[in-house]
């Protein structure tokens, strides 16, 4: 029973000593790759978040693995991480593969239905994220959007930008189709104006 309270002080010794080391060794390589590798833009950053927690656990807790080596793994994680972003900064197909697009799940006060089905989101969490950024009614609404990260971003009517929403495939395509639809209709008034103005 004693085993599993306290085994030795060799034991707690090399804890303290290993964790002091390589706290300060992770640290140093997150000082050293720059911000970005914390940053929980896409999928492969929280797996990289993670598995970074849990080798550092493995350091600590486990006499089997060498400070060395678990330094080693530390900064292979975020050698990957680093070469990953670096890459879908610079190539579009790199950054398609290892990022998944935003989902339009709401556009101008309208549940888009075939995209919570297909992301696997239920209405109620729609509503309980417009509720969380403020809004009273999805009609206020003008654009909620399924970030690549699995965050909700909600924007209201009359503060959607199209900059902001230019990576946004199923808004971009709306507002295009909406926009030729404008435009025709403001050609037909003002033939039927010119129309009219040849009548008189």
């Amino acid at each position: 029973m004693a085993e599993f309270l306290f085994q030795d002080w060799a034991t707690l010794a090399r804890t303290i000593v290993v964790g002091i080391l390589s706290y300060a060794a992770l640290i140093a390589i997150l000082r050293a790759s720059g911000k970005r590798t914390l940053a929980k833009m896409n999928a492969f950053d929280f797996i990289v978040t993670i598995a970074l927690g849990s080798t550092l656990a493995s350091i600590l807790l486990s006499p089997d693995v060498a400070l060395a080596e678990g330094l080693v793994a530390l900064g292979l994680l975020v050698g990957l991480q680093f070469a990953t972003a670096l890459a879908s900064s610079r190539f579009g197909a790199f950054k398609r593969i290892v990022t998944s697009e935003p989902t339009l799940l709401v556009m101008r006060g309208e549940v888009l239905r075939g995209a919570l089905r297909r992301e696997r989101i239920a209405e109620l969490e729609i509503h309980q994220a417009a509720r969380q950024q403020g809004f009273s009614s999805l009609a206020e609404v003008e654009a909620m959007v399924l970030e690549s990260d699995g965050t909700f971003s909600v924007l209201g009517e009359g503060t959607a930008h199209r900059s902001t929403l230019a990576s946004v495939p199923d808004y971009r395509a709306t507002s295009d189709g909406g926009d030729s639809d404008a435009g025709g209709g403001k050609q037909q008034q003002r033939s039927k104006g010119s129309d009219r103005s040849v009548e008189g």
